[in-house]
């Protein structure tokens, strides 16, 4: 399948189906930006010289490690020149599971815990793997059919990954090789930090004082770690999460102030620059399109 993926500013992507899975072979040595999407994905590693950096995290990807990236983490692959860069990438609707959840059942839950938990790899043992290949392999398979029932088939082959996925992380004491990614200590916490106090002072002086380090050694070790300067990292954290508010139906003014920005008039100019619209349009368009899958 193709990747039709439109990009706008450091926002990629834009899943108007269930889900969408892509199978993708890269040979040459690639230089991604960091980015992030309106909704979740999976990455299957397959082949390649590859390290992920998820929200700062460094993961150095073995064969048939799978990463769970969520709607609000800004991440990028960083490939190396040797080798063929191959994975499997799953694109996943939120609405589509939330209609197939039921009482003690939330198929989000892997999702989140990846997110709040910071544990987005999985390593998993032969066996557990054995059992995730054999799910993948019907599944591309039947993404690529269009023969009777494969709709259905495909549907529900991507429901059983999803309920593989939530088994290995309700059950971690089954999965013997899994790796944390690298992430010096005190740059976690500042992350962690700022995407629960987006409304608070977030300046380089205010995170200095607070964290005890000088603004140079700061802004340094941030940029190193993450790949972001920090003005940027909070501009655009809260920018997804100001969308996020205005998707839940609060007014572009309130989403503006709950976020941080003491500005209006900046915040519309740069939520137009990421993603390509003024908060009012993109509000409207996301509205029609509910509406007319609704």
């Amino acid at each position: 399948m193709k990747n039709d993926a439109i990009v706008s500013g450091s926002k990629r992507g834009y899943l108007n189906k269930d889900f969408q899975l892509f199978h993708l072979k890269d040979r040459k040595s690639m230089e991604f930006e960091l980015h992030f999407h309106d909704f979740n994905k999976i990455i299957i590693f397959i082949s390649g010289n590859v390290t992920y950096l998820i929200e700062g995290k460094a993961y150095k990807l073995k064969p048939w490690d799978i990463l769970l990236v969520s709607s609000s983490e800004i991440h990028k692959a960083v490939i190396g020149a040797a080798g063929t860069y191959e994975r499997i990438i799953i694109w996943v609707n939120s609405s589509f599971l939330l209609k197939h959840n039921s009482p003690g059942c939330n198929l989000l839950r892997c999702f989140d815990m990846a997110l709040k938990e910071k544990r987005n790899m999985l390593r998993l043992n032969p066996e557990l793997l054995r059992q995730g290949k054999y799910i993948l392999s019907h599944l591309e398979e039947e993404c690529s059919s269009d023969v009777f029932g494969s709709q259905v088939l495909k549907n529900s082959l991507f429901l059983q990954f999803i309920v593989y996925l939530n088994r290995l992380y309700l059950k971690p004491e089954d999965i013997k090789y899994r790796e944390d990614g690298e992430l010096d200590e005190s740059i976690g916490e500042i992350i962690s930090y700022i995407s629960e106090n987006l409304c608070e002072d977030m300046s380089i002086d205010s995170l200095a004082s607070k964290f005890y380090m000088s603004r140079y050694h700061l802004m340094h070790k941030f940029k190193s770690q993450t790949g972001y300067t920090i003005h940027n990292y909070v501009l655009q954290k809260r920018l997804i999460m100001s969308n996020k508010l205005i998707k839940s139906g609060i007014s572009i003014a309130e989403a503006c102030t709950e976020c941080g920005f003491g500005d209006y008039s900046s915040f519309v100019r740069a939520f137009k620059r990421m993603y390509g619209f003024s908060p009012k349009k993109y509000s409207k368009m996301t509205e029609n399109l509910e509406k007319s899958e609704g």
